[in-house]
């Protein structure tokens, strides 16, 4: 019962897959403009360049300039039209198709799967980018479409150009990551300075909670209370430093989902091997400190507080008194030989 529900469905799919294949052109010529944007020797010029240059090298460079896409995106047209007239040939699949839709300001080229390896998605981009956006800004759409094909050529016939073109725009791409690093790391240390330098305030005051309730000045029960408001601050501060820090060293992974019980348990011990150095060196640093300085005595008090003590010390930070929270900043006739698109290529608009 379920499937005959579905079979229409499935049909009716079919056919509207068959419609949309139908309604993209069928193409006869190297060079075919249905937004009349060229004279008719513009037009016979590109055809006798795009024919002139397959018989040289067997590449099939097309170019179709359209007035709307309607409904679809540039993207869907021109992979469904260079696939239809199965642009390049058959065991290359050598293939380009270059889509001008003058309403919509859009440009796109579609390369052939055996033509991605030359014309990257990056040389196509930067192509509209650079040779033919200017021009389209301008109304001079064949100067645009006419200067790309003429590129596009001179690159598919000039390896060594084509490699020494690779090799600039890697060493563009490599200068633009290494200031991006820069911008991204300064941004970074940042929030790494801020939270650093509330660290130290916090612990700073932790070490003396330690202190005031070696000496017995401070209260155990006030003191470990106060060691707990203190702990959040802490928290916060090291999330400040360690996560912007672990972001700019990349050192964030994806866990294998069948390694997350090990996982966690190791990051459980980490957690627990950390807490206890920052508070045991606190610890240390507070006892080391009544040592040294030779002036007060050990001894503890459970519940007495020195008030004079509490005030002098911990009210003027502000970050840690007894009740109070903290806060932080911050001319031939064309016919397809058969090649197909793997949807490479670029778009671009203006």
């Amino acid at each position: 019962m379920m499937f005959k529900r579905i079979l229409p469905i499935f049909f009716f799919l079919i056919t509207l897959s068959g419609l949309a294949q139908e309604g993209y052109p069928a193409l006869k010529e190297f060079a075919t403009d249905q937004a009349n944007i060229f004279t008719s020797s513009e037009l016979d010029h590109l055809k006798t360049k795009l024919t002139d240059f397959e018989q040289r090298n067997t590449f099939q460079m097309v170019v179709l300039t359209i007035d709307s896409l309607g409904f679809e995106t540039i993207e869907q047209f021109a992979y469904g039209t260079f696939n239809k007239n199965g642009i390049g040939q058959a065991d290359t699949d050598n293939g380009l198709l270059i889509v001008f839709a003058k309403s919509n300001r859009k440009v796109r080229i579609e390369t052939g799967l055996g033509t991605e390896a030359y014309i990257t998605d990056a040389i196509a981009s930067r192509i509209i980018r650079n040779t033919m956006i200017p021009e389209f800004k301008e109304e001079r759409y064949f100067e645009g479409l006419d200067k790309a094909t003429d590129r596009l050529i001179f690159l598919l016939e000039s390896p060594d150009a084509l490699e020494e073109l690779k090799q600039e725009m890697a060493a563009e791409d490599s200068k633009q990551q290494l200031i991006m690093m820069l911008v991204v790391g300064l941004f970074l240390f940042v929030f790494i300075a801020a939270g650093g330098f509330l660290f130290y305030k916090v612990y700073r005051n932790l070490i003396e909670i330690f202190r005031g309730m070696m000496i017995g000045k401070l209260g155990v029960l006030q003191g470990f209370f106060m060691v707990i408001i203190s702990s959040f601050s802490i928290v916060f501060s090291l999330v400040f430093v360690l996560v912007p820090l672990g972001l700019f060293l990349g050192i964030n992974q994806v866990v294998d989902p069948a390694l997350q019980d090990e996982h966690f348990g190791l990051k459980t011990g980490y957690i627990v091997l950390v807490a206890i150095s920052i508070y045991g060196f606190a610890i240390l640093i507070a006892a080391l400190k009544i040592v040294f300085k030779g002036k007060e005595d050990f001894k503890l008090s459970l519940s007495k507080n020195d008030k004079t003590y509490i005030r002098k010390t911990f009210s003027s930070s502000g970050s840690h008194s007894f009740g109070s929270g903290s806060s932080g900043g911050s001319s031939g006739g064309f016919s397809g030989g058969g090649g197909s698109s793997g949807g490479g290529g670029a778009s671009g608009s203006w």
